[in-house]
């Protein structure tokens, strides 16, 4: 795509996307300016338009950030790309607005990258904010996922293979995942592979995590950085509409890269669950 470049200086273009979380967003840019490294970085703000104020604090008290501020909430995945198509830096350092830097160093985890030339895609270590462990990879979605989600059987699968996660002793160490959840990923440029803005919000990085794989390029996950997650700080703003977004998501994924028995099975059974059928109204763009 136009604008997939790198620049000599900027090692690390780091990338936040941001809709009516300003308190969020200011803790997150601070915990950015906090780090230390000794990569050269910059700072993208995406404003999908926030009316609480956002675009003017991020002015205000970070001027360093170059700021896009949009006149339409255009989604998760189009306004990461926007970031991604003007920033110059080799790697981008792909940060939820609900997330704060903590600990671990992000030098650390871009030596990872540059150790592993084949590796697209690196997700870090995700934490509650109460310290807690929080699954930050996953497997491929499959029917074991949709049957926990529709029915939650026991809290102890939850947790298991079935329900797409990986043991918690795996996230000691790096491993190769299916797909990294997006609170934080840190992305190559030279894989010329961004989100697909066809989806609004939710499964994008799923998404990209497979066009990755299926181009030859690895997914992995490495403890190099330590990322507090407060996890859906915009979408509990709107919480049916986010969840119509989010079953409209998972079918995008399936009709992009499931077989036709796979998508009726899945459909039955999400239908069998309570999902209401695909609206024209809430789907996200084709």
């Amino acid at each position: 795509m136009p604008g997939i470049t790198s620049r000599p200086g900027i090692d690390v273009s780091i990338v936040i996307v941001s809709y009516n979380v300003r308190e969020m967003l200011r803790s997150c840019l601070a915990s950015v300016y906090r780090m230390e490294t000794r990569r050269g970085y910059d700072v993208w703000v995406v404003d999908n338009a926030s009316h609480d104020g956002s675009p003017e604090m991020v002015r205000a008290e970070f001027p360093e950030a170059r700021l896009i501020a949009n006149s339409e909430n255009l989604g998760f995945a189009a306004a990461n790309n926007q970031a991604l198509e003007r920033s110059t830096g080799t790697f981008a350092l792909l940060l939820n607005c609900d997330a704060e830097i903590i600990g671990g160093s992000l030098d650390r985890l871009v030596d990872v990258m540059e150790a592993e030339p084949k590796t697209g895609l690196l997700g870090c270590k995700l934490v509650y904010a109460d310290g807690s462990f929080q699954h930050s990879c996953f497997r491929f979605p499959g029917f074991g996922q949709l049957l926990l989600d529709l029915y939650p059987l026991h809290p102890r699968l939850s947790g298991t293979r079935l329900n797409g996660r990986y043991p918690r002793s795996a996230y000691r160490h790096p491993f190769d995942a299916d797909a990294c959840l997006g609170a934080c990923l840190l992305w190559r440029r030279a894989t010329g592979l961004v989100f697909d803005p066809g989806y609004f919000m939710y499964v994008e990085e799923i998404d990209l995590c497979w066009r990755m794989k299926a181009a030859g390029w690895r997914v992995r996950y490495s403890p190099e950085l330590t990322v507090l997650h407060h996890a859906g700080g915009s979408t509990r703003q709107t919480p049916s509409r986010s969840r119509r977004m989010l079953w409209e998501s998972r079918r995008r994924f399936n009709r992009k890269h499931r077989g036709p028995l796979f998508r009726a099975g899945w459909e039955l059974l999400a239908r069998a669950g309570g999902v209401p059928p695909p609206d024209r109204a809430t789907q996200v763009r084709p």
